[in-house]
């Protein structure tokens, strides 16, 4: 597997975490530029980018419950 280069940064919140609104807005903007050039990329590797999006999704799902679990595991 190849490492992922030229996509960008992900900028810090500017936002707390109890400002939902405005701190889930403000993810919202600092991923979609990354998250389209990844999309970008799958589609010029020959993915098609509804499978990538898909792909995305479950991986992302995939990813919270795996950290859930370490989460659980870890706890006394």
């Amino acid at each position: 597997m190849t490492a992922m280069t030229g996509i960008g940064t992900v900028p810090p919140p500017t936002y707390r975490a109890n400002e939902f609104v405005a701190y889930e807005a403000e993810c919202k903007t600092a991923l979609a530029p990354l998250l389209a050039g990844l999309l970008d990329m799958a589609e010029q590797a020959g993915w098609n980018r509804r499978t990538a999006a898909s792909t995305l999704m479950y991986l992302a799902a995939q990813n919270l419950t795996a950290t859930r679990a370490s989460a659980s595991a870890a706890s006394p």
